[in-house]
Parts: structure tokens; C-alpha cells; sequence
């Protein structure tokens, strides 16, 4: 665990922390100030996480409410719920009748909000630990993590102040999905006798997991979500000089797939070029997950390890000459190969199938991992059938060391061997999320069970 652990986040991470700060006071937090500040156009997808009650929905509420993303009808439900308290915003977010009728979130749920400078797609992750799974659902194609952590549930009579479990679960579990970006924000502020020391406290204890976890932090900000105090206007504090939530959500990258890397592209759609009988060509559709694609190029499809010349590329129906990751193209070959949904296309000799490898599982099943039960795995669009060969060990949350573990209860992360029983063209999940990523599905349920980090 420790070499996907202390491991840095990707190129787009490093860049976070570059395109906001000049200064650094410790390897694992960037602070970031107001005049370092950069901004992009580019939609930012985001996810709030960290424990039950610990204010995501009402920062979401918040922001939206602020950035005037509430509608008026919207307002008039909430204030004849409130009858004549402060307005809950909350509830913005939290749309199920049961998480209504509890207070807390269930489901994710997403929300659309602009302001000025930028464009933001958030989702509302839950954070008890039963729904943990639809936490990592949210966090797979997140550009950043706001990870809340409420100041009031703290031990702050102690210098090393000790952090919630769920705070520490999301955390990790968003650096080892790549999240680019992830954000603490200190909720709650105004609840804390002294907020100055209650902030100096808790990042130091943020900055202390953080560096042994080999997280980088891109910034640490004081928030209250139910007064709104630096979410969207800096905070002015004679203890804090830093930029609002908002301005760093401004400023972050989004993520970018890999285009100087050999191609790698899974095969979704097999379509036939064409009405009628006989030999007609066939496009293999897909979105490619790295590198880039030329008319004229050499591609080898895999499993099978056949290659062919590129002799037609399209994206959208239409004719182009280079398609590069991140889009959805269709290729035609020079001649035919047997291709199918779930084979992958992929420069000459750029991967390497495979049937037995090494990953970081995180469970989230209340069924446990077992050694050699078979399980099914999807890798790209393709299923094959695998099990557990050995758990080395597992990850402690509270003092990050590995622990010898003969099997992984729900919400746990462990190293693992896995034997699968076709081979796949697999990679490291550090250079290819979509190439080194595979869910684990329990045959017996259906249930999504746990999802495989390529090591």
C-alpha cells in the first residue's frame, strides 16, 4: 500500500499546486494566497466529501444560493418549510424523501452553478460510511475534492488534534482515484471559541495525515457554511489571509488525459459502414483513454495482438485526420480483424496482457473479501472472471500502517493479487485511469463490491 500511498498524485496534480501558489511551507499543504490566484474557463467538475453532518450540503446550498443558482420557486419551498426560521439549504441538494425526513444524504447528487469567471459541475457525496461506494462514484471523474472537516466534532484542547475517520477514508480514497485537486475546507469556524487556534490546529493536523499519506494538499480554507463566511467573499480575519472557497474552485485545472503517450483506446461499438450485404467495412467506436490516433497509423487490437493500418478516422460522423484522448472517435481498418466490444486498440507492442497483477483494493461491500472466491471484474468495457489470490495486507486509517489482513471488510483497502481468467491489456492506474481501473462485482448480488487500482 505505502508505494500507491506515498506515491505523488498525477502531472495535473503537480500543476494544481503551481498554477495557484508560489509558496510552499510544507511538502504536503499549498497556501495559497489571493494574488496567486489563476483562472480557467473550462467547466470544473467537483465532489464534497468528509463525514456525516459535517456541512456538505449546505456549503453546496451555500454556494448555490450565493451565485444566484436558485431559482425563485426554489426559495418561496424552502422559506415555507423554514416557517419563519432561517432558511435550510440543505435541502437544495438533498432530494430524496429520505434524506429529507433524516437530514442526511443518501444518494450523490448534482448541482449546476456559473459564476463569471467559470462553470461548475459539483456532486454531493454522502458521508456515512454504509454509502461509501456512491462516495467513490462521485470521486472517479472529479476534477477536485472539497473535503469538509467540522471543527466542532474535534478535540481542539490538544495540539495534535485527532481526525474523524471519514475524513481521513475520503481523503485517501480521493488520492488513490487520482483527484487532481483536493481542498480542505474547516467548516463551522464561527462555532469555535477561538477560530484563529481552532484553524492553526486542525490544518496542522490536516497537513501532519496528509504528508504521511502522501496526499498533496492544494489548500486548507476556513469556511462557515451557514453564514457564509468565505465561501464566496474572503474571509477578513487578522488570522487568515487567504483567498474564499470559491476563488480556489476558480482556480483549479481540470483533468486532462495523457495525448504524448502510445495509444490506448477500448473498444465500445462495433457498427457495420453501410446498408445492405456483403463485405462491408466496420467502424470501431471507442473514447480514447490516452495518447492519440492518425489516418495511416499501425494499431494492434488486443486480446488477439493482430494489427492493421488506420484508414479512415471519424469523430461525430464525420472525417478527421487526428483524434487525441478524451474524445469519442471510430476507426476503420485497412483490412478485417476480428474486433469486438470490450478489445482494446493500442499502438504496437504499448501493453502487455496479462492475467495475474498486483492493485490496491478498496471494499465496499458489507459481504468481506475473501481469498479465492470469484468474483467478476470489468476492465474497459470487457468482463472477465477473476479471484482473490492473496491480500497482503491491509491499510489502517487511523495510523496509516499495513496490517497483515486475511480478508477486507466494507469500506477497508488493502493490497491484493489478483488472477484473472482471460488475459487483459492492463496498466498502472498512476499512468492510465481508464487502462489500470477495474470495478469487482459479486456474482451472487449484482453488487458493485470494490474497485482494483493497478499497482
Amino acid at each position: 500500500m505505502s508505494a500507491v500511498l506515498n506515491a505523488p498524485n498525477d502531472a495535473s496534480n503537480a500543476s494544481a499546486s503551481s498554477n495557484v501558489s508560489t509558496v510552499s511551507p510544507s511538502p504536503a499543504v499549498t497556501k495559497i494566497h489571493q494574488s496567486d490566484l489563476d483562472t480557467t474557463h473550462r467547466a470544473l467538475r467537483f465532489l464534497t466529501a468528509g463525514s456525516v453532518d459535517d456541512g456538505k450540503s449546505t456549503l453546496i446550498g451555500r454556494l448555490l444560493f450565493d451565485s444566484r443558482a436558485i431559482l425563485a420557486d426554489q426559495l418561496d419551498t424552502l422559506a415555507k418549510r423554514a416557517a419563519g426560521q432561517p432558511i435550510d439549504l440543505s435541502l437544495l441538494t438533498d432530494g430524496l424523501e429520505a434524506e429529507r425526513e433524516q437530514g442526511i444524504t443518501i444518494d450523490v447528487a448534482y448541482r449546476y452553478f456559473a459564476t463569471k469567471q467559470r462553470k461548475f459541475i459539483i456532486a454531493d457525496a454522502p458521508g456515512h460510511e454504509q454509502y461509501t461506494r456512491n462516495m467513490v462514484t462521485a470521486a472517479a471523474g472529479s476534477d477536485a475534492a472539497v473535503v469538509l472537516v467540522d471543527v466542532t466534532k474535534l478535540d481542539l484542547s490538544v495540539d495534535d488534534v485527532p481526525l474523524l475517520a471519514q475524513t481521513r477514508r475520503h481523503s485517501l480514497l480521493a488520492h488513490l482515484l487520482r483527484v487532481p485537486s483536493i481542498v480542505f475546507a474547516i467548516n463551522k469556524i464561527d462555532a469555535a471559541k477561538n477560530p484563529g487556534d481552532a484553524f492553526r490546529k486542525v490544518s496542522a493536523a490536516l497537513e501532519k495525515f496528509a504528508s504521511a499519506a502522501g496526499i498533496r494538499v492544494t489548500a486548507v480554507v476556513p469556511v462557515s457554511a451557514l453564514r457564509g463566511d468565505n465561501v464566496t467573499q474572503p474571509l477578513e480575519a487578522d488570522w487568515y489571509d487567504g483567498p474564499s472557497l470559491l476563488q480556489v474552485l476558480e482556480s483549479l485545472p481540470t483533468v486532462q488525459e495523457t495525448v504524448e503517450a502510445p495509444l490506448a483506446l477500448p473498444v465500445q461499438y462495433v457498427a457495420k459502414d453501410g446498408d445492405g450485404t456483403g463485405n462491408n467495412p466496420r467502424v470501431l467506436w471507442g473514447r480514447i483513454a490516452q495518447g492519440q490516433v492518425q489516418v495511416g497509423d499501425e494499431v494492434q487490437i488486443l486480446p488477439s495482438g493482430q494489427t492493421a493500418i488506420v484508414g479512415e478516422l471519424r469523430r461525430a460522423g464525420e472525417p478527421v485526420a487526428t483524434s487525441v484522448a478524451g474524445e469519442s472517435a471510430g476507426l476503420l481498418l485497412d483490412r478485417q480483424v476480428d474486433v469486438s466490444r470490450g478489445d482494446w486498440i493500442v499502438a504496437p507492442g504499448a501493453a502487455t496482457p496479462r492475467r495475474t497483477f498486483e492493485a490496491t483494493l478498496a471494499w465496499i461491500d458489507t459481504e468481506p473479501a475473501v481469498l479465492g472466491r470469484k468474483y467478476w471484474v470489468r476492465h474497459g468495457n470487457r468482463w472477465v472472471q477473476a479471484r482473490i489470490a492473496a491480500i497482503d495486507h491491509r491499510l489502517d486509517i487511523q495510523t496509516l500502517a499495513e496490517t497483515e489482513a486475511h480478508e477486507l471488510s466494507v469500506n477497508e483497502i488493502g493490497h491484493v493479487t489478483i488472477e484473472l481468467q482471460a488475459e487483459l491489456p492492463l496498466q498502472p492506474y498512476a499512468d492510465n485511469r481508464v487502462g489500470g481501473a477495474l470495478i469487482v462485482v459479486d456474482p451472487t448480488s449484482n453488487r458493485t463490491s470494490g474497485a482494483l487500482l493497478v499497482r
